[in-house]
């Protein structure tokens, strides 16, 4: 993902729901503030796609559901507003089922990029962590083979992955590092 440019005026969170359904451009939202979001690299998208092949069949077999890119994950903290649009969004929850985002996910992907790094794993990772059904959250490497497993069973203590196997609590699923990276060239 590209670079977050702010727009400098505050807007209810209805406001914001009902603007992102007119645009084409994607927005995220922090208590009244709106920020666009840039455009991903080829690595981004296909490293993204990858992880949405691998955990699709098992993800449909838990009856859960899985976004890429274009749900947003809804969080309230300390009576502040705030919709992100994570790479990708898994959701068992059979409640959680609001049409434009969702509040219980239990994983959460970020593929990481020079201008969105620093957001991910502050920001978005302090946010994410009140989630309460949240489970794990996903970073990933796109210029070197590394996945970092932040887990709520692990005090959100990193594990870092960079060859072999690594297990889904939230899925229930084993997956091998090589065929995240499958399409990419490093």
């Amino acid at each position: 993902m590209g670079p977050l440019i702010a727009i400098q005026h505050f807007i209810t969170p209805s406001e914001y729901l009902e603007g992102e359904q007119l645009t084409e451009i994607r927005h995220e939202y922090i208590d009244g503030q709106v920020y666009a979001m840039g455009g991903a690299s080829d690595r981004h998208g296909l490293i993204t796609m990858a992880l949405a092949l691998i955990f699709g069949k098992q993800a449909r077999q838990k009856r859960c559901q899985l976004f890429i890119a274009d749900m947003k994950v809804r969080l309230n903290i300390s009576g502040q507003d705030i919709f992100y649009y994570p790479d990708l969004l898994l959701s068992c929850e059979p409640t959680d089922r609001e049409p434009y985002f969702r509040k219980h996910p239990c994983l959460l992907v970020e593929v990481l990029s020079e201008s969105t790094e620093r957001l991910d794993r502050r920001e978005k990772m302090l946010a994410y962590q009140t989630i309460p059904s949240l489970q794990e959250y996903i970073l990933v490497s796109q210029n070197s083979r590394q996945i970092e497993i932040y887990r709520r069973r692990n005090d959100w203590k990193p594990d870092i992955i960079q060859q072999g196997n690594f297990h889904l609590d939230c899925l229930d699923l084993s997956v091998n590092i090589e065929d995240v990276y499958i399409d990419v060239t490093l």
